[in-house]
């Protein structure tokens, strides 16, 4: 019936997103719906009966991740299959596009959860430093673009910062070499580092563990630095250093 009642909505002047909205459908399908005829659409019904997707083999961990957490992003998602699955042959539009398909074939709405924002006490002088990774296309002599890849390191206290660029995608011994070069820059290493979740450090994760790189493990293993790992979706956690990387 939803889509006899996108086009009912429709015709008494409702707009596709409040549409989408009152139906807890993704605005995408609204505007598919309403392009195909009735006997498109029959068509179309018909076609999903015997057609596969990619994710098909991976629907079960899906749904029981959606409906756990049904404030889950894509996003999110697209990383839980790479680390827990990995699912590394999948683009992140494709997993993008069969959540809606999941969340609107078992009325799954997207929750969003508030945040509860607060004053954060000061951290003391030498307890914490926060690293972040980013990337940009600059223009060469020649007119060619060419893409740039930063680190940049900043002192919680302080906002002192460090950064350090290089023209190609940063490997572990990068991150160990540029961060070591901030240790001196700052003259002293922090007791704790925040890093985002990123594949320079971490490998895998398993029932919340997270597996270090065995570079990066004999690495920590004679600085002995306390690490905070933080998820990709979630930038408040060191906002400091989001900022510097914009």
């Amino acid at each position: 019936m939803v889509y006899q009642e996108i086009h009912r909505l429709k015709s008494i002047g409702f707009s596709n997103t409040k549409i989408a909205k009152k139906l807890k459908i993704s605005r995408n399908r609204v505007i598919e719906y309403l392009s195909m005829t009735p006997e498109e659409f029959a068509e179309f019904i018909a076609s999903l009966q015997n057609r596969t997707k990619k994710l098909d083999p991976y629907q079960n961990y899906i749904l029981t991740w959606l409906k756990e957490h049904p404030d889950m992003t894509s996003s999110q998602i697209h990383d839980w299959l790479q680390d827990r699955l990995d699912v590394q042959s999948v683009a992140e539009n494709t997993v993008r596009n069969y959540v809606n398909d999941l969340r609107d074939k078992y009325h799954i709405p997207k929750e969003t959860m508030e945040r509860m924002y607060g004053a954060v006490e000061e951290l003391p002088m030498g307890k914490q430093m926060q690293v972040d990774f980013g990337e940009t296309f600059v223009y060469m002599d020649t007119g060619q673009r060419k893409k740039l890849y930063v680190a940049g390191f900043i002192l919680s206290h302080s906002r002192f910062k460090y950064v350090e660029w290089i023209d190609r995608p940063l490997r572990t011994a990068d991150l160990i070499r540029m961060q070591e070069s901030a240790f001196r820059y700052f003259g002293g290493m922090t007791e704790e580092i925040v890093y985002d979740q990123d594949r320079l450090l971490a490998v895998s994760e398993n029932a919340g563990d997270l597996i270090l790189t065995e570079s990066f493990t004999k690495y920590h293993e004679t600085r002995k630095f306390k690490i905070y790992l933080c998820r990709k979706s979630d930038p408040e956690s060191k906002g400091k250093i989001e900022q510097v990387i914009k």
